[in-house]
This record gives C-alpha cells, structure tokens and sequence, in this order.
C-alpha cells in the first residue's frame, strides 16, 4: 500500500489576500457569498491593508474611531476591493511612469574645438579615458578636455508599456511583518507563506517534528527568477553600472534556492530533505511532484511545498513585454476601442486578449502521509495523488506551447479514473487552467482539453483560471490554482472567469464549458480538481488533486473503526487553526523567523554504525541497510 499525500495545512499571500482558512479564495468570488462571509471577507482584508486594526474589544480606523465589523465594511469597503486583485500597479513598489534608466549621448564639438568641463577630483574614473586630457585646478577640482566625439551615459525615465499588476493588497508592506533585515521581498514573500501554511495545520511545528524522524521531513520550495530585486540579484547586477558596490549578501540572497533555505534555516531549523526544482512558469507542480513521490515511496512522511515569486519590478515586466508576452495599455486599448486601459481586466484567459498580466504571490502547503495524519489528528483539505510533467519535443520557439501537455493532461484524467471511477470524473470534477490570458494559450490549451474530452466521453467539463484574478504569479501560479481549488471544495463554488465578457471564437468548447459568472456547485458536488501549468521551455505539468470528503472516504475504506477516534480528536485541531484564522483576519500575523538561536553544536552530534542523534531532535536518523539490488549480488 502507497501512502496517501493528504494536504493538512496551506497558506500564501497574493493579490486577494490570505490563502489560509481561504480568504484569497472568498475574495474572488465575494458577489456569491452570503452577507456574512461578504463582511467577514471584507473586515479581514481591511485588518491585512491597515485600513483598521483590532484593539482587543472592537476595530478602529486611522483616526483612531472605534468601528463594529459593519461600519467597516461601510467605511471600507470599496477600497477593499479596489485594492485587491488586479489593478494598475501602485507607486508603493516603483512609479510605471517613471523607470530609471540612461540614455547614450553622443556630443560633437563645433568648428574642432574640445568639450571641456570640470569635474570634482573624487568623480575622477579609475580609468582615465586616452581621450580625456586632465589638468588639476586645486585640491577638490580638475578640468577635463575632451577632443574629437565622447559618449555619454545620461540619467532618464521613460514609461513602462504595461502598468496591470496582480500586486498585494494595497498597504500590505511583508517587511514590515517581521525583523526583515534587507531581505529581498521575494524571500520575505517566503517566510510569510511558510509561517501562514504552517499555523494553518492547528498543530504546532515541534508537536509534528518529534512525531518523526528528522531525515523524515523535506522542504521543496523555488522561484524563477531568484530575487532580482535591489536587495538580491538586481543589486548584484546594477551595483557597478550605478556606480555602487556589490555587498557579501546580493549573490547568496538572489538565489533561486532560497524559498526552500529559508524555511529550511529560519522557519522550522530542519536538517531533512530540501530541494528547489523549476521549470518555469509550471515549478510549483515541480517541486510537488518531488514531495508527493517521496511521501508516496515512504521517504518523506511530512513535506512544506511551495514557491515565492516577487516579479514586479522594471526588469522582469520589461522582459516579457519585449518578448510581447505582457498585455500592454496600449493593446489594451485596442482590444476596448478606448483611449483608457481597463487594467481590472487586464487579465482574459480565453477571452479576447493580448498578453498576461504578471503578479506577485507566494503559495505554500504541507502534507503528510496518511497514517500520521491519522495519528496526529491533522485536518484533511484534500490530497495531491499524483502529478504529471512532460516536456515539449522539437520547437520552432522556446517559448510556444507544445505537444507534452496532451501527456501531462490525459495521464492525469486516466490516473484519476483509476482512483476514483469513470463517473466521479465526468460529472464532479473540473479544471483550474493555466489560462495565462494570451492568444496561443486560448487555443492551444482549450484544443487540449476538448480533446481529452472527447477521448474519455467528458462533457460540459467546467474550466476556471486564477489569472483572471490575480495575474501569472511565474513560479507561485500554480499554487494560486491549487489554493483556489481547495476553495471551491469548500464552498461549493467554481470561480467565474468575470474580467470576460465572451469566450474568444478560437477557443474550442465542444465539450467544455467556461462559466463567465460563479457557478454554484451545491447541487454538483466536485471531488476531483485537475490543475494544468504550462511554462516557456516546454514545462508542463497537471495535478490530480481529490476533495476533503473524497479523501475522508478513502481514509474510512482504509482505516474503518479507527475514524471515529481520529474525527473526535480532529475537532481540537480545528479549533487551533480557527483560532489562528480569526487572529490573522484581525491583522495579527505571527511570522515565524529563527534568525538568532541557538545552533546546532556539531562536537554534539552522535553517529554510530546505526544511525545519528542530532541535538534538538527527539527522533534520530536511522540508516538504511537493505540492499534493493540483493537480487543482482
């Protein structure tokens, strides 16, 4: 019997919010909440953006007004939602108008006569151009002659093409959630995803930790990009033509490796497994895939999955608009015959469209095998059974869709076939698309889903897409999906894709359906969510991910009687993880960062021929020795 990857905790921040106790999810589909999940939704966000914050009896605003959870949403509400999801990108992170950058000047002299000019003797290059003749006016100045032509690099702003950003919920500063210390938003994205994630579970860290082996647990977390803020990698890169100084933290912080890292070294100190996988825009399938085979081979009994991604900035969004990824204001535009982008539906996933929106966002979840999460009574909110990634043969383009997708995608309908039945799959399951809102997308992944379709007599198969709503996240995207998916198990509601008004006439929809307003899923109930990912390169990649009732089904098949005893001990970690959610709906954000304790001492490590016992570890590392090859010796 394999173990089952049961999916106890998850937690993140995106452009809706919170992930945890899903309040990201409730945002996105506010319109079909009832009036108080609305004022719930509405209230937490307030408390995330600092609109208002909780003195202990009742929530008061900036000046200091004491306010009952309905006259915040009175006072609040609409910059609630006017400051979450996709917008125009605000000037807290850099003004879109004004992008720093140079321009190359040539200068000519007149009638042969030299440039001159005078120049501090500080300012002086350590390499002196042979061109330049200097002459030293006094101690602080010099005057430097210039004959025939001279460049120049000249200081100057020009405006960013596309302004559209799925960007953190206005006034939401991660910095400012912990003793960040220069840290790049990309890894403080990190800390705050694990930390939310793990607090989530409603146990704590050490109670699960001593419940296994140290070499038992692993952390699979990346990101694309690294982190090329100034702080990372962008610092590293611009020091020397800013005319700045690298420092000993740029190369080290800016690495795609950190996520896991910094979970690993600062959140829950683990010496297990660690691994930072990527394949572009699909690396949070990725790095699941590596999880849910190591808790499925028993190699792993507990695993924190998850990517950070802060891909706002200048360079990033420059880059995909060159390569005309980026819906850009100007097309924009054209696609409303109007002279103002409409940035809040910027992002069309098989609308009409003209490029992806990109956003920020960092996603995390943990699993734990079956038989411990039976053990420990951890709360079910569904499993990851498999993950499909295959690659897309010969391209004309790195960067256009391929064939490996057809793979992932019918492998994963197949194996969800064989857990859970032809009939489960027709009528309850539904799909979370890549739908990156560009026109190669539209058609190429609708054609795969209808196809697929047709080959396993699927019809009127609900399809979704999280971009609409908070933008292409890069390697935190397909933990949006999967955070959105678990949503809709909950609440029985699949998200419409709103920011369109029609489904562009290229996409195939024979057998598909694509719900333009939220679909009410009381009647249908969903057990299986497939979540597809496609990235440049050829990175493709679809999850099977079961509902929480279909998994309590399952555990009941392989458990029996002993469900009874876990359900009623399963009540306390609710009640520890509703606590926690109604603290952080309440602004109070525990971020877990171990920066400072007390390390390891390696004189106090113990190996034996057995094994080793590791200080601060109740459990110790137990040797394998079993030959898997005693057959061939």
């Amino acid at each position: 019997m394999q173990a089952l990857p049961i999916i106890v905790g998850f937690g993140g921040y995106n452009a809706a919010g919170r992930s945890s106790s899903h309040q990201a999810f409730r945002r996105i589909v506010i319109e079909s909440l009832s009036e108080y999940q609305q004022e719930q939704t509405i209230v937490g966000l307030a408390c995330l953006m600092k609109l208002v914050s909780w003195d202990g009896e009742l929530y008061v605003d900036a000046e200091n007004k004491q306010c009952t959870p309905k006259q915040v949403v009175e006072a609040f509400g609409n910059l609630v939602l006017k400051g979450t999801l996709i917008r125009r990108l605000e000037d807290s992170l850099f003004d879109p108008k004004k992008i720093y950058g140079h321009k190359r000047i040539k200068i000519e002299p007149q009638n042969g006569e030299a440039v001159v000019f005078r120049l501090a003797k500080k300012d002086i290059p350590a390499s002196i151009p042979e061109h330049w003749n200097i002459t030293y006016l006094d101690e602080a100045f010099c005057e430097v002659s210039i004959k025939g032509a001279a460049d120049f690099l000249v200081p100057t702003y020009s405006e960013q093409a596309a302004k559209a950003a799925g960007q953190l919920p206005s006034g939401f500063d991660p910095a400012a959630q912990y003793s960040s210390r220069f840290h790049p938003r990309g890894l403080q994205l990190a800390l705050l995803g694990a930390s939310d994630a793990l607090a989530s579970i409603g146990i704590p860290w050490d109670k699960i930790a001593a419940s296994i082996r140290p070499d038992e647990v692993g952390v699979y977390c990346t990101s694309i990009m690294g982190q090329v803020t100034k702080e990372g990698l962008g610092g590293l890169l611009q020091a020397r033509l800013l005319g700045e100084r690298a420092t000993s933290k740029h190369y080290a912080m800016g690495l795609n490796t950190m996520p896991a890292d910094f979970v690993n070294a600062y959140v829950i100190g683990s010496v297990g497994h660690t691994a930072a996988i990527t394949g572009a825009c699909a690396s949070f399938l990725y790095v699941l895939q590596a999880a849910i085979q190591d808790i499925r081979s028993g190699r792993r009994r507990v695993a924190i999955v998850g990517s950070a991604e802060a891909g706002l900035t200048p360079e990033i969004m420059e880059g995909f608009t060159s390569m005309g990824a980026l819906g850009t204001d100007i097309n924009l535009c054209k696609l409303d015959s109007s002279k103002t982008p409409n940035w809040r539906k910027a992002s069309r996933p098989f609308g009409e469209n003209c490029g992806f929106t990109i956003g920020e966002a960092t996603q995390y979840i943990v699993l734990m095998d079956d038989a411990l999460a039976i053990d420990l009574a951890a709360d079910v909110h569904g499993a990851v059974s498999d993950v499909f990634i295959n690659a897309d043969g010969i391209k004309r383009s790195i960067s256009a869709p391929g064939a490996g997708n057809y793979v992932s995608f019918s492998k994963a309908v197949a194996s969800a076939i064989a857990i859970v039945g032809e009939s489960t799959v027709r009528k309850h399951s539904f799909i979370h698309a890549h739908g990156s809102s560009t026109p190669a997308n539209r058609v190429t992944e609708s054609r795969i889903f209808d196809r697929v379709a047709e080959a396993f007599s699927i019809k009127d198969w609900p399809i979704t897409a999280a971009k609409a709503f908070v933008g292409h996240s890069l390697a935190a995207a397909s933990g949006d999906q999967l955070a959105f998916a678990l949503g809709t198990f909950k609440y029985d509601i699949l998200p419409g894709i709103k920011t369109v008004d029609k489904i562009a006439d290229d996409v195939a929809q024979k057998r598909l359906f694509f719900p333009l307003q939220d679909m009410d899923l009381v009647n249908r109930k969903m057990d299986v969510a497939f979540v597809n990912s496609k990235g440049f390169g050829g990175n493709n990649a679809t999850a099977v991910v079961l509902s929480p009732r279909k998994v309590e089904n399952m555990l009941s098949a392989r458990y029996g009687s002993v469900m009874a005893d876990y359900q009623s001990r399963r009540e306390e970690t609710r009640q520890a993880a509703k606590n926690y959610a109604e603290k952080a709906d309440k602004g109070n954000i525990p971020v877990v960062y171990r920066f400072g304790e007390a390390l390891v001492q390696e004189q106090d490590i113990d190996i034996s021929c057995d094994g080793i016992h590791m200080p601060g570890h109740k459990q110790d590392v137990i040797f394998d020795k079993l030959n898997p090859w005693a057959d061939m010796d």
